[in-house]
């Protein structure tokens, strides 16, 4: 009886032992063996045709729904921190859901991936190693569930990417590979690569960018905090004006107050008729600021800055004006606080979750493209008291945001040159910042023929009003009018930059602004680089001018107390008879050439090869003023005097 008794409780464990074979099989990494770094594979999975439905001619456009799983594996010897991956679709995918990740470059949900695009981290962000947890797979993988819709390779096909890489640096990858419905590639950690993380293995160090944002909580309860963000420029260049930041916050939380900026809309029906009302049955919504998922907020004006109610908050309240750091450092920053209301089952103090999907921009300046949120050594801020003593954040993340330069985008200012040894002036290109024949369809016009030389009085009059004076300075110079006549530049700031005298021991040019818009431009700034020229730089007499430290070959301009406006365009003395006038400034700059032997002015080392404006980069002339009638004049008058001495000596002879 014991006998069977033992035989049967053998068969009973057997059998328990091969039910939990599946399970024990899918708690180790897959194919671990296999790469000794990033494991990362992409995984189709399943997909049908979604409505409409076109015709058989019509199958490239038609729309597939597509369902894939994205997995990252640490199977090495380093953490890997704030994961990265590109996937290359190239389906003209529509990515509608990513389970555990967001888009690097803070675009929302859904969001067209058509080109590639990063996929990061949330809200875990990190992969541990299998030494550090004993192969706990979850700590050391992450799968990340995709679905969106793709058009043109129903089944059997399978839509993979044309390429998956990890995107962290200091990582080298193979050439992915691909087997049936799933694509894969091994990242090892390049030897010459070092860490600069230390301390705790959570925390990242600050990363360099051209604009920086600081999300800092600085008090913090079970239901509730209050953080700081701070918006740092780094850029020497790159200005903002009204600027206008926005977000995703990820745990339905809402903002109650704010001092410092405020919603572009102030909205709550979202938290009224939703969760946040279910759950805060007492609370008054009336007096909160925003409960949509992603809000636009925007900053004070400067009258608001001593407001005890909406401001005092240092670096607050200019209207949304950030300049670069070479033109005022106290201006190159821009705070505000809010109060974040949280929702279950985040309600305890320690429970804090950063906003995703940062993004900001402005009406005057470039594109940013910002990261997603690291985890940073908590901030230090001055005591409120006055005392020698510094206040820490209780938790901190960076969001770093770079320029982005799209070819497509058109400048907003230009450059014309002009010497003293030309009469012509060479204008802004032809369609420098763009034409757009749509809005003004009767306006015939080239957009290829070069532009007209034009005389030097005619900087000052609209391009509208040119055209006369060009076709007689044309005819004067007997040179080929072009039918149709070139478009105009369309650029609401033109500047000249006109070469004044060139001497042995130095030469002076000329720099004018011209503002053709209707708005004035206050706090204006110009960046010049001069590749030859500019170690003999020696003053600038009406602008204020500096050599950038960080940049050799560039003086950086700005208006003098009382000359930082740049006014708009106003009527003339005789509104009925003359033309509109640009507003002005203008400066001469002197050069000396004791630093700069060999330098050849004329030839081109005293012209500018690049010019920016508040941050935009202008447009150059692809021609320099020409100084060979200046050569052919002296050498007629040498071959004159020539020939009278020759003259003069058969007489004598």
């Amino acid at each position: 009886m014991a006998t069977l008794f033992c035989s049967f409780t053998s068969i009973i464990i057997l059998m328990i032992s091969v039910s939990l074979l599946p399970i024990i099989s899918l708690s180790q990494p897959s194919n671990s063996s296999v790469c000794n770094g990033i494991l990362i594979s992409y995984r189709y999975n399943t997909g049908y045709a979604v409505p409409p439905t076109l015709s058989p001619e019509e199958r490239a456009r038609q729309p597939y729904r597509f369902e894939s799983t994205l997995t990252i594996t640490n199977n090495g010897l380093v953490e890997l921190k704030n994961w990265r991956v590109f996937v290359g679709f190239n389906n003209s995918e529509l990515l509608v859901s990513a389970s555990t990740a967001v888009l690097a470059d803070g675009t929302s949900l859904p969001a067209d991936v058509s080109k590639g695009t990063v996929l990061a981290g949330y809200p875990v962000a990190d992969l541990k190693t299998a030494v550090e947890t004993a192969g706990d797979v979850n700590q050391m993988q992450t799968r990340v569930d995709l679905v969106g819709t793709q058009f043109g390779v129903g089944a059997p096909n399978v839509p993979l990417p044309a390429n998956i890489t990890l995107a962290n640096d200091g990582y080298l990858c193979r050439n992915p590979t691909t087997q049936g419905n799933e694509t894969r590639v091994c990242c090892i950690l390049d030897s010459n690569v070092r860490t600069n993380i230390t301390g705790d293995e959570k925390i990242m160090p600050l990363q360099d960018g051209d604009l920086t944002i600081m999300y800092d909580v600085i008090s913090s309860y079970e239901s509730n905090y209050l953080a700081q963000v701070t918006i740092s420029n780094h850029n020497p260049f790159a200005r903002l004006d009204n600027w206008k930041l926005s977000w995703d916050w990820m745990e339905h939380e809402f903002i109650n107050s704010m001092r410092g900026a405020r919603p572009n809309v102030i909205d709550t029906s979202d938290c009224i008729f939703g969760s946040q009302g279910n759950f805060y049955t007492n609370f008054d919504f009336s007096r909160a600021l925003s409960c949509v998922k992603r809000p636009t907020i925007i900053d004070l004006p400067l009258d608001r800055t001593n407001d005890t109610t909406l401001g005092m908050i240092p670096f607050c309240c200019r209207n949304g004006t950030i300049l670069p750091p070479s033109m005022d450092l106290s201006k190159s920053k821009s705070a505000f606080q809010m109060q974040v209301y949280k929702m279950p089952p985040d309600l305890n103090k320690t429970q804090l979750t950063p906003p995703q999907n940062w993004k900001i921009n402005s009406t005057v300046g470039l594109d940013y493209q910002c990261s997603p949120p690291a985890r940073v050594n908590p901030n230090l801020f001055p005591d409120p008291s006055g005392l020698p003593s510094d206040s820490a954040a209780i938790a901190s993340w960076q969001v770093v945001c770079n320029i982005t330069r799209l070819k497509s985008k058109k400048p907003k200012c230009c450059v014309s040159f002009s010497a003293f040894f030309n009469d012509s002036v060479i204008p802004c290109n032809t369609c420098a910042c763009g034409c757009d024949r749509t809005t003004n369809p009767s306006n015939v016009c080239s957009a290829t023929e070069p532009p007209l030389l034009l005389p030097a009085e005619a900087l000052l009059i609209p391009f509208e009003n040119r055209t006369n004076k060009a076709l007689e300075f044309a005819n004067l110079k007997r040179r080929e009018i072009p039918n149709p006549l070139p478009c105009a530049d369309n650029c609401g700031v033109s500047i000249n930059w006109h070469v004044l005298t060139d001497y042995k021991d130095g030469w002076t040019a000329r720099m004018t602004l011209f503002n053709w818009g209707e708005s004035d431009i206050v706090d204006w700034f110009s960046a010049v680089e001069l590749d030859k020229a500019m170690p003999g730089f020696e003053a600038v007499y009406s602008f204020a001018g500096t050599p950038l430290s960080d940049a050799n070959n560039t003086i950086f301009f700005e208006g003098l107390l009382n000359h930082n406006y740049l006014v708009a365009e106003r009527n003339g003395s005789k509104p009925k008879k003359d033309p509109r006038v640009p507003g002005t400034e203008q400066s001469v700059i002197s050069f000396t050439k004791k630093k700069t032997p060999g330098i050849n002015v004329a030839r081109g080392d005293g012209f500018p090869t690049k010019v920016y404006f508040n941050g935009e980069e202008c447009s150059l002339p692809t021609v320099l003023p020409s100084n060979a009638h200046r050569i052919a004049a002296a050498s007629a008058v040498f071959s004159s005097i020539l020939l009278m001495l020759l003259i003069i000596i058969g007489l004598q002879q």
